[in-house]
């Protein structure tokens, strides 16, 4: 991870995105023009109602799917679009300057949940002190009891934390967080979010996608995903998240 984009107006930029689902008939424009910016400092949190295309948007921003239009750079550096790199280049961007919390965690079965955490750190070009913050993030999320567990012996509030420890452990400039308190007690979702915001304080950028008022509060701007594309949410439109969940 290098710090460019510590001196960046924008971490995130997306530029006309599109996707489309189905052909013919049933084809159905997903997304339909999304623009967005994401500063750093910021935490933007997406809200909007069920298959309405927000982990569709997360997976574009991050560069885990393919726009059928649009762009999209992350720390000055093209994901999608006409300058889009190449799949090699592409994953050790996502590896230095995305992080990942994914709504199903994605964690790897044969490892316990430290390793799990500690896996990018083993990978090219990674930040040697990695591995001492993956630690750190293990035992501030409350996770050191059962850091030897492999993820089919923990539950689903312990998953998800070890998929947030993961996701910050290179210190990425873009955080993408699926829902990342929707398997979680009060004192777990407070702990998550706290480390969201403190990311996102440390001059990160993130977004998440969230139906959940506790995690909108924490946010500096809240975006709903209406008919494929982003409008602003107001405090005059009340309890936002639970309003655009449906």
């Amino acid at each position: 991870m290098v710090d460019d984009h510590l001196t960046s107006d924008v971490v995130l930029r997306a530029r006309g995105l599109v996707k489309v689902h189905g052909v013919g008939r049933g084809e159905r424009r997903i997304l339909d023009g999304v623009d967005l910016d994401v500063h750093p400092g910021e935490l933007v949190a997406i809200v909007g109602r069920s298959g309405s295309g927000k982990s569709t948007l997360l997976q574009l921003l991050g560069g885990l799917d393919r726009a059928d239009a649009g762009s999209v750079e992350v720390a000055g550096r093209p994901v999608a679009g006409p300058r889009a790199p190449g799949e090699r280049e592409l994953s050790a961007l996502r590896r230095t300057e995305i992080g990942f919390v994914f709504q199903f965690f994605h964690l790897l079965p044969e490892l316990d949940g430290e390793a799990n955490v500690l896996l990018p750190t083993t990978l090219p070009g990674a930040d040697r002190a990695s591995a001492g913050r993956g630690r750190e993030l293990i035992d501030r999320l409350g996770l050191r009891d059962v850091a030897g567990l492999r993820p089919h012996q923990l539950s689903g509030g312990e998953q998800q934390r070890f998929a947030l420890a993961r996701a910050l452990v290179a210190d990425p400039a873009l955080v993408l967080a699926d829902e990342p308190i929707g398997n979680l007690d009060a004192e777990a979702g407070d702990t998550v979010l706290d480390l969201l915001r403190g990311a996102a304080d440390h001059r990160r950028a993130v977004v998440m996608v969230t139906h959940q008022a506790e995690a909108t509060a924490r946010a500096d701007r809240v975006l709903r995903l209406e008919e494929g594309r982003l409008v602003p949410v107001t405090s005059s439109d009340g309890d936002v998240a639970v309003h655009a969940a449906g």
